[in-house]
């Protein structure tokens, strides 16, 4: 077949009798399963060459293992070497670098007789394959034309940390440390004599037994364990999970005398360990989860000493600091004469110190922690004091330039315009949900400027500015369809963790292509967070008087009633996949008959069976239009009218990246012309509303 596997069939039922992609040998292709029955134990695995000229069978097999939570291993002769960690519906917790490889459809699923498998659809033009090498590496290699042979993009184990149970039982390793191996908190090394000889195996124990046991006693009485963070860990190994909220898992863990540590991510739930913490692996970044060890009261205590220690030595250094600072500040004054303040009755900025910025407003106060504040006059110089030529577009807020720092960092200067009637609350708004969200889809926030009335926020620099230049850009052809296909996975990337896996939970309310920027490397980024609402932790949606936000974009439910949540973002993004496909506006699409939008020329194209005529002629290609009618599709589940019937951005994902094989059949969308309802087949006239109620709401268009 095309795909590599090699079938074996009967004559002349065509039943399968046997093929290759079931039974795998050293290489992982497109479509091929490693696969394991828990309930029986059969496990199908990739195998190793005994050396790179002899294919007979090696020591190392590498497959999943799926007793409790899926993951994946090296083992060498049944022993582990190394371990992906869990699977969590969308990514292996405990890879890094391998980003790629889940835009290509990586996913795990289960058969009938409860057999779990983990495959890929291959997703990529390029020739790439992962296989098992001789030493027991898990390699993913790519097919360079140019070279003429086959270079490796990621391979585990890469280093010694990667080496499953390194540094033995109640450790981590770590390996920008030196040594690389430390014992969690709460313990010591079993050995100091083996420790100090770089000999690991034997791990650590305990330092002080945890409140649960000893005996209670008036001294112990309020003296219960807590638990010490860590950050960027890739979890260990025997791992027990219930489902549950991330404020559910420290109170289930503290109950139970057993719990050593525990964990949580949103797409498996709570994580505890009850035996040996063994095989945790700290990241330098990016990656991993958070992991929680649970420590005696003593070792808290000990904790908050050393902290007041920190502090007191802290607020010494920074009262010296201070009087140096306000001995220059008090000259700087004299010299120039100015006397700047940094008070303001409405959106007030207190500077406390270099790190925390502390922002009122009629509502509330909220701390903004590590966010650098900029003077005017520094932003004025960067920009050319605002020069026109350095302006790079106009919203809701105000004008957005572009600025040049002397050390050369170019940066995005957006300057609330004083005749704005919005501007002060979306500038506000902007800062209290963006200074709290970090991620690779997200425009990053590098500060801001409040000085008298000028209130600004300065971002990083996206060269290849917003998505609109170049997708309206009839002439413009350097969005291809792989780009365009990033783009759109990479929104919804960046809707999800609004949604679902950050701090907060946010909706964004704007989403349309001027607000997608893009950097050097085409990767999206959402941008204007000025509309954004936060919601409560177990809100769902909300209701508003005023509507905010961008026609055409607004979902139906939003525009009309004033009622928003995580569905109307995905109406949004529905909007930009389909004008991503189509290359043009969505007030372009009209026809001089029926006078159909985007949303209405995409539906009567759906029910001609016609909508290979939207895609726009610089993407339309043989090799890339089974995708491309695949993600139209998905568009169109986006755009329904009634958000009960759109998918959340979690399921859009799994659409995209195929883990979801089988898309339901779309409902009519929201605005919708009343034609394209009447003419539109079996499905057209059983939901027919008219878009000319009268409602109570304020609109406010962008």
């Amino acid at each position: 077949m095309d795909s590599g596997n090699f079938v074996l069939r009967e004559t002349p039922t065509g039943a399968t009798l046997w093929e290759s992609h079931r039974h795998p040998a050293d290489s992982f292709l497109p479509t091929m399963r490693v696969s394991h029955n828990p309930r029986t134990g059969v496990r199908v695995p990739l195998n190793s060459w005994r050396s790179f000229q002899d294919p007979g069978r090696g020591n190392f097999t590498s497959g999943l293992h799926a007793v409790g939570i899926p993951q994946i291993y090296i083992w060498e002769n049944d022993i582990p070497l190394w371990r992906s960690g869990p699977w969590n519906g969308r990514i292996l917790t405990g890879v890094t670098g391998m980003y790629s490889v889940y835009v290509d459809g990586f996913s795990v699923a289960t058969e009938e007789d409860g057999t779990y498998y983990f495959t890929r659809n291959f997703r990529q033009k390029f020739i790439s394959r992962n296989f098992l090498d001789p030493n027991g590496r898990l390699i993913e290699a790519g097919w360079d034309e140019a070279s003429n042979s086959w270079n490796t993009s990621w391979l585990a184990p890469a280093n010694d940390c990667d080496l499953y149970n390194k540094c033995g039982p109640f450790s981590f390793c770590y390996v920008e440390n030196k040594p690389i191996c430390s014992c969690l908190k709460g313990y010591k090394p079993k050995s100091e004599q083996d420790w100090g000889r770089g000999v690991w195996g034997g791990g650590c124990v305990r330092w002080t037994d945890l409140q649960c046991g000893r005996q209670n006693n008036a001294t112990d009485k309020h003296r219960e364990d807590g638990f010490s963070k860590m950050t960027f860990i890739k979890v260990p190994d025997f791992m027990q999970w219930s489902s549950g909220v991330e404020t559910e898992c420290a109170s289930l863990c503290l109950k139970n005398c057993s719990c050593l540590a525990y964990a949580y991510d949103p797409g498996i739930g709570c994580m505890f360990w009850k035996d040996d913490i063994i095989d945790v692996q700290k990241f330098p970044g990016n990656a991993g989860s958070d992991f929680y060890v649970r420590v005696a009261y003593s070792e808290i205590d000990k904790e908050k000493s050393n902290r007041v220690v920190v502090i007191t030595v802290s607020v010494v250094a920074s009262f010296a600091a201070a009087c140096i600072c306000l001995f220059f500040a008090w000259w700087m004054y004299k010299r120039k004469g100015k006397n700047r303040t940094l008070s303001y009755e409405r959106g007030e900025i207190s500077l406390h110190d270099s790190s925390e910025i502390v922002l009122r407003s009629d509502m509330d106060k909220v701390k903004i922690e590590e966010l650098p504040l900029y003077s005017f006059e520094m932003l004025a110089v960067a920009t050319d004091y605002f020069d026109l030529r350095n302006k790079l577009g106009m919203g809701g807020f105000g004008p957005v330039y572009k600025g040049k720092f002397t050390n050369g960092n170019e940066i995005a200067v957006k300057r609330l315009s004083t005749s704005s009637g919005q501007g002060l609350d979306e500038f506000m708004n902007e800062v209290v949900v963006i200074s709290k969200l970090q991620h690779r889809n997200l425009v990053r926030l590098l500060g801001c400027c409040v000085e008298k009335e000028e209130k600004m926020l300065i971002y990083e620099y996206m060269q290849n500015r917003s998505l609109d230049v170049f997708l309206f850009d009839s002439t413009s052809d350097v969005l291809d369809w792989r780009k365009r296909f990033n783009i759109i996975e990479g929104i919804g990337r960046g809707l999800l963790y609004l949604h679902r896996d950050s701090r907060l939970k946010i909706i964004h309310r704007d989403l349309k292509p001027s607000n997608i920027l893009l950097d050097e490397h085409w990767n999206p980024k959402i941008s204007d967070f000025g509309m954004a609402r936060i919601f409560g932790g177990n809100q769902d949606q909300a209701n508003t008087g005023k509507v905010v936000g961008t026609y055409g974009y607004m979902a139906p439910e939003y525009a009309m009633g004033g009622r928003f949540s995580e569905k109307s973002d995905v109406f949004s993004f529905g909007v930009l996949v389909l004008e991503i496909i189509s290359g043009r506006k969505n007030t372009s699409f009209y026809n001089d008959e029926f006078s159909l939008g985007l949303l209405g020329f995409a539906w009567k194209l759906w029910n001609e069976d016609n909508v290979v005529e939207m895609i726009d002629a610089r993407i339309s290609s043989p090799d890339f239009q089974t995708e491309i009618m695949r993600c139209l599709h998905i568009g169109l589940l986006c755009v329904q009218e009634f958000a009960i019937n759109r998918p959340n951005i979690s399921t859009v994902l799994s659409m995209l990246s195929s883990e979801i094989v089988d898309l339901q059949l779309p409902e009519h969308p929201g605005f919708t012309d009343r034609w394209t309802r009447s003419h539109a087949g079996s499905s057209s006239s059983t939901r027919t509303r008219s878009a000319n109620h009268i409602t109570h709401t304020e609109m406010e268009g962008r």
